[in-house]
């Protein structure tokens, strides 16, 4: 009876299913690396920081330049009032005009016109004509007798019509001879005299005594008709 009391027993221990201890975890399967991911992310970071650094430099390599603020016509110059200064890429590949050069800019004159709101150039410039708005340059060639002896540029003149088949003596004021067709009225009031072409030295010649005087531009042709004619003599007039 004992022997079948310890059997049954230790068989009813044996089914009894077995219980895990306390500290025993389940293993985890290990975690999946993905290298190329974090190489793109690296990647995308490092041009991220490429891009701002070439937005810093190109902010450094700006110039300031000149900008229209009025419209510029054709023969003008700019002034205070029509410019103000911008800030540009410096290396935008246009001739821009600097704005430190803007009181050399001053002193040319605009080949067309240039509009409000244009930002400068110098191909949009060239230099100042010689000749004031209004006024017009014309060559006469003069005999002797009908020219003072001592004229130089920068003498105010008046210019007289006469007859091309008078003579008459070298005279430091002599303007015209009796055979003057245009009476006492001159046919220019005043002249300046821009160029005189002596001969080497200053040396009065026989020949003709080319000069170029600067007069009203309503003056031109008539004075260019009576020159061509050779019926011009001129006299010197207060104001030198």
């Amino acid at each position: 009876m004992k022997i079948q009391e310890r059997t049954g027993a230790g068989a009813g221990r044996s089914a009894a299913p077995a219980q895990p201890s306390v500290g025993d975890r389940l293993p985890t399967p290990p975690r999946e690396r993905k290298p190329a991911l974090a190489a793109l992310a690296v990647l995308l970071i490092l041009i991220g920081a490429l891009g701002a650094t070439m937005l810093v430099l190109r902010a450094g390599d700006r110039v300031e330049v000149i900008k229209l603020t009025g419209d510029v016509q054709a023969g003008e110059s700019i002034s205070d009032g029509k410019i103000t200064s911008v800030m540009v890429n410096q290396d935008s590949g246009a001739e821009f005009v600097p704005w430190s050069q803007r009181e050399a800019l001053k002193k040319l004159q605009a080949k067309a016109t240039i509009y409000q709101g244009t930002v400068l150039v110098g191909q949009m410039f060239s230099a100042k004509s010689a000749v004031q708005q209004g006024k017009a340059t014309v060559g006469v060639s003069l005999k002797e007798g009908q020219y003072p002896n001592n004229i130089k540029p920068g003498d105010n003149v008046a210019v007289y019509r006469v007859s091309s088949s008078s003579s008459g003596g070298s005279s430091s004021n002599s303007s015209s001879s009796p055979g003057s067709s245009g009476g006492n009225s001159p046919l220019v009031d005043r002249a300046v005299v821009s160029d005189v072409q002596r001969a080497s030295g200053d040396v009065i010649s026989s020949t003709n005594l080319p000069i170029t005087l600067t007069v009203d531009a309503s003056d031109a042709a008539a004075l260019a008709q009576a020159a061509s004619n050779g019926e011009v003599a001129v006299v010197q007039i207060p104001g030198n």
